[in-house]
């Protein structure tokens, strides 16, 4: 460990540096070379070995091929100071450029006066301000940013009753007033004098998007526009990332849906409907903190918002979900999978996201992704469609416009989340301890190129996956004939195209089938991360009106095997705490293999997913406390397994399957 204070360090790989006097440490990792051969390693973030072998490319919109032959990483949900609760947390200067460049390698100054900078840059970026108010603190502020509008973008907010008076308010230094405001308003049926004209809130949302597109380089570094509508009801949380695939002149065509036009997401749907109608481009909405809305965000069958008519347009408009960011992982809880040991992961019984009521375990069940899946598959049998067919992504979420997902330089939600001696004891927004924060997510797209179009594409089809941080290579095929020899082939994705469905994909009854459900899946090593220590494929179905799962260990490091009793020896823990490093004398740097579901039913509606666990690592607390010498807090774990989560494969039976084709 490498400490100095007030100036910038590089050693190793750790790229925090600090302009302020702050004692910051230069994380060690321990980290061991990549014991396999693997292409465009260090500064590339697709770090694809060559072993996975992936054929050409071909041309096509939308279509699953073996062309795939790269995996891009990203964040779809991060916020700069144009949205309002960024601005109120202190982010007064980081807009969407500095954004940009932060996540596409350079450095930049935090809020609290830290240069940062990624390890690895990332390969795309949606910059998801708030809807409600966007831009207007930037706007009316004194203080001018890289943000700041055009003055005839300023003349016309400051024309508005709010506009100007909010900047009354902040020229009186009464910012609170303001802040009130926003809050009470921005997820209401505000008065009209609080609502800014539409060509003010379009004049806004352009320049926005304009600055996306003077980012994106296609084939280097691509953004995506988008923004998020931020509907809560009764407290409970209703929002959605909105992304685009297009341009700033066809996405900033519309005035954005906001939760101030309605809170209700069927109207949303109906605003991207139209949109897609108008412009011809392409939208999509992607849910996040399920876990924060005590089971309201996601009806279920039975409820009186479930109809055949919802159950479509979720399914049409909502093909992923954001199951791990900032404010906990969603995958499952510990009362809903008791058996499962590695289900206790980040989680926040929270209540919901305004506090007004606290959690019950019947609110469960619509909250985490697994048994959403189950939800979706029984809304199937009744309805004859699937609302949540989604596939799995991480984001951040994070407000400070800095994209960090990795444990060891890690920024938090909002400027008092930044790196600090005394952050760990602070409130996130005056409500929950920032130690409670999780150092995630990014999300992994397998797609022919990086650019709006592709990466889009594959966000369509769900040929994505979610990690909570590490950048593990996961694929993932399921099909019938797999017998264990494509993971040494070099054409091993090619097979796996040809042979099966990709994560994400949908297996319907095989029109010859004689034999049993089988999985194809491999994963190496983030090259600059721990070693591996298993892969699991989660099953999950319906049976006698009940959710079912099981969770298959079927990739094991160290030589270990399964105990008669169904158990694995754990991988061990080589963390040191008070040091923060680790040693990767553990565990794999590739594991793969063939998996055959031997309890498949072929009249039975099924999903099938990959989570992928690195070896124990130090949380990013941990790492906090060995940098400050100070003690690690005790309401969260020293030690995490991170993982991966790949999107789910969907198995139909043949007469439920639409279509004469038997595979999806």
């Amino acid at each position: 460990m490498v400490w100095e204070k007030g100036r910038a360090l590089i050693q190793g790989d750790a790229l925090l540096a600090i302009e302020r006097p702050m004692l910051v440490p230069l994380r060690e990792t321990g980290n061991k070379p990549f014991s396999r051969p693997c292409a465009a390693v260090l500064m590339t973030v697709f770090s694809v070995c060559a072993d996975f072998g992936i054929a050409e490319p071909s041309s096509g919109r939308g279509v699953t091929s073996p062309a795939i032959e790269r995996v891009f990483w990203g964040d779809l949900h991060l916020h700069s100071n144009l949205s309002p609760d960024a601005y109120i947390f202190e982010n007064r200067m980081l807009g969407p450029s500095e954004a940009y460049q932060f996540a596409a390698g350079e450095s930049v100054l935090s809020s609290t006066g830290t240069l940062a900078q990624l390890d690895r840059p990332l390969d795309f970026l949606a910059v998801t301000d708030h809807a409600e108010y966007l831009g207007v603190f930037a706007s009316v502020a004194p203080l001018a940013s890289s943000s700041t509008p055009a003055k005839h973008i300023q003349q016309r907010v400051l024309g508005s009753d709010v506009g100007a008076r909010w900047a009354k308010y902040m020229e009186a230094d009464q910012f609170q007033k303001a802040r009130d405001e926003f809050v009470a308003n921005s997820s209401s049926d505000p008065a009209a004098d609080a609502v800014l004209p539409d060509s003010a809130v379009l004049a806004l949302w352009q320049a926005s998007a304009k600055l996306a597109d003077r980012h994106n380089k296609p084939g280097e570094f691509t953004t995506l526009i988008g923004y998020e509508w931020t509907s809560m009801i009764d407290g409970n949380n209703f929002h959605r990332v909105v992304l685009f695939g297009d341009d700033a002149e066809t996405a900033g065509s519309l005035t954005p849906f906001s939760a101030m036009d309605s809170r209700d997401v069927e109207d949303l749907w109906g605003f991207l409907e139209k949109y897609e109608a108008t412009t011809g481009g392409r939208a999509m909405a992607i849910p996040h903190n399920s876990n924060l809305s005590n089971g309201r965000m996601f009806p279920a069958l039975g409820s009186e918002k479930m109809s055949e008519s919802y159950a479509r347009q979720s399914a049409r408009w909502e093909p992923l979900f954001e199951v791990t960011q900032v404010k906990g992982d969603a995958e499952t809880h510990p009362l809903l999978s008791p058996d499962d040991p590695f289900a206790d992961f980040e989680t926040w019984d929270a209540g919901n996201i305004l506090a007004t009521e606290e959690k019950t375990p019947d609110m469960l069940v619509t909250e985490y992704a697994r048994s959403l899946l189950g939800v979706g598959i029984a809304t199937h049998d009744a309805l004859d469609v699937n609302p949540y067919q989604f596939g799995l992504i991480g984001s951040t979420d994070s407000h400070t416009a800095l994209s960090t997902a990795d444990a060891s330089n890690y920024f938090g939600k909002f400027a008092d989340s930044e790196p600090s001696i005394e952050r760990t004891s602070l409130l996130m927004a005056g409500r929950w301890s920032n130690a409670i924060l999780s150092s995630s997510g990014y999300v992994a797209v397998w797609a022919a190129d990086n650019t709006r179009e592709a990466l889009f594409d594959a966000l369509q089809r769900r040929e994505v996956y979610a990690s909570t941080g590490p950048r593990i290579t996961l694929r993932l095929f399921a099909g019938w004939g797999f017998t264990g020899e494509e993971l040494d082939d070099a054409d091993f994705a090619a097979q796996g195209y040809s042979a099966g469905v990709p994560m994400g994909g949908q297996l319907k009854g095989y029109c010859e089938q004689t034999g049993q459900l089988s999985i194809l899946v491999k994963a190496s090593k983030d090259p600059l991360g721990a070693n591996l220590d298993r892969i699991q494929i989660v099953k999950g179905w319906m049976e006698q009106g009940e959710h079912r799962e099981q969770v298959y260990d079927v990739a094991l490091s160290d030589g270990r095997e399964l105990r008669e009793d169904g158990q694995v020896l754990k991988v061990g823990n080589t963390v040191d705490s008070q040091s923060a490093t680790y040693a990767n004398t553990i565990g794999a740097a590739e594991l793969g293999t063939v998996w055959t579901d031997r309890e498949f039913d072929a009249e039975q509606q099924a999903f099938y997913y990959a989570r992928v666990l690195e070896i124990p690592t130090p949380r990013w607390t941990t790492y906090d406390a060995a940098a400050f010498e100070i003690p690690p807090p005790d309401n969260v774990p020293r030690a995490v397994q991170q993982r991966v989560y790949s999107s789910p494969v969907w198995y139909e039976p043949l007469e439920a399957a639409a279509g004469p084709d038997c595979r999806g």
